[in-house]
């Protein structure tokens, strides 16, 4: 994946074209159907959950191991450093998935777990690259206009 430049200067990556084409999981799908039998069995209603008039409710699907996640950083480059404060007890669930071995470091226990928190809020995050979008073109007619009203052309 390609970096896009962000407003502050640095990189911003956009999800693989792949992921951002996947249809949906609608109420017709067989991973919705699939879900809500499940669900079902356990005495909660799907359906009820994402249709319903209490708070809104976002049901996602995700695989039982993070094997996609880590295959895919393996052939990534990580060299994006962003630090973060995070609490003891997060502290401490990274240090666990350490200890067992499967990640070699916080570092990337902390890479895979964004990650996947990433993958799902997908659609929101494309929602909002298309804002962004919107707002560095602003930028650009204005930062346009400052320098005609500036003189120093177009």
């Amino acid at each position: 994946m390609k970096p896009k430049p962000s407003p502050g200067g640095g990189a911003r990556r956009s999800a693989p074209k792949s992921a951002r084409e996947k249809p949906a999981a609608g109420p017709q799908s067989p991973t919705f159907a699939s879900a809500a039998k499940a669900l079902r069995a356990l005495g909660i209603d799907l359906e009820q959950l994402v249709a319903g008039d209490g708070p809104r409710v976002k049901v996602v699907c995700v695989k039982p191991d993070l094997r996609a996640s880590l295959d895919e950083m393996e052939g990534a480059t990580r060299d994006q450093v962003v630090m973060v404060r995070i609490d003891e007890a997060t502290s401490r669930a990274l240090d666990g998935w350490v200890e067992t071995g499967t990640l070699k470091s916080r570092s990337e226990a902390a890479a895979v777990f964004i990650r996947e928190g990433l993958k799902v809020r997908e659609k929101e995050l494309a929602g909002l690259e298309q804002h962004l979008a919107e707002v560095e073109q602003a930028r650009a007619r204005l930062r346009k206009k400052a320098r005609e009203v500036l003189g120093g052309g177009s």
